[in-house]
């Protein structure tokens, strides 16, 4: 099996790793780093329970070779807390909004809602079901989840305008 050293930055990190050429980013994640958040559901790409972000994109990490990662910046999950292991605004809204049930897909969906959060532009609620549409819930719903999404895009906006 060949292996290819790649250099990339995870979670702020800047990491090395010999990784098999064949390998998905979510084994490179998950079984390297231990970053389990990056969920193994259905492995081609539609479930969206794998999504980082790469270079600030959602993409779906099972469909991603680790090789590809080779300078890229990645975010997961777990980069979303502070040092303290405070948990971010928008975890904290799929919290209080109920938008979590059995948790699966919920980083998924976390991930895939930051470029939504993070824009100075303000998403319909038609929008963000149009750019979450990647990620599919079995048991929660997908209308808390919008919720918490919105709420923390509104919240986030409000913040911006304050420190201006």
């Amino acid at each position: 099996m060949a292996k290819k050293l790649i250099t990339c930055t995870i979670n702020g990190e800047k990491v090395e790793n010999y990784v098999d050429v064949r390998a998905s980013l979510t084994d490179m994640l998950r079984n390297d780093y231990e970053l389990t958040s990056v969920k193994k559901g259905c492995e081609v790409g539609e479930c969206g329970a794998c999504t980082v972000l790469i270079n600030g994109e959602p993409f779906n990490s099972c469909i991603y070779l680790a090789i590809w990662a080779d300078g890229k910046d990645i975010l997961t999950l777990e980069g979303l807390t502070d040092k303290e292991g405070t948990i971010s605004d928008i975890q904290q809204a799929f919290i209080d909004e109920g938008a979590v049930q059995c948790g699966f897909c919920t980083p998924g969906f976390i991930m895939s809602s930051l470029p939504i959060i993070n824009s100075d532009r303000e998403f319909t609620r038609d929008e963000i079901k149009k750019n979450i549409s990647g990620n599919f819930c079995r048991c929660t719903g997908y209308q808390n989840i919008v919720n918490a999404i919105e709420k923390t895009a509104k919240a986030r906006k409000a913040n911006k305008t304050r420190q201006k």
